[in-house]
């Protein structure tokens, strides 16, 4: 099995260019593509759990009250 692709692209002036691409590096997009699309859920998913927190505890002051006191143990 070859791991290079041969690829054309014909542009609005008519010329052709060769661009020669390895497996590895378009497997290589796709990883980090998909690391990059898991940090924007993770990302999505703590805003809402903040949002969450933050309404159910009544404000941002609140919040944070809560969180230090939380951590001082009282």
């Amino acid at each position: 099995m070859s791991e290079t692709l041969s690829t054309k692209e014909q542009t609005q002036s008519g010329i052709q260019e060769n661009t020669k691409t390895t497996v590895a590096t378009e497997i290589d997009k796709v990883i980090i593509g998909s690391i990059a699309a898991f940090a924007g859920v993770v990302g999505l998913w703590s805003i809402a759990c903040l949002t969450s927190a933050m309404f159910q505890a009544g404000g941002p002051l609140q919040l944070s009250a809560g969180y230090f006191k939380a951590l001082a143990g009282m």
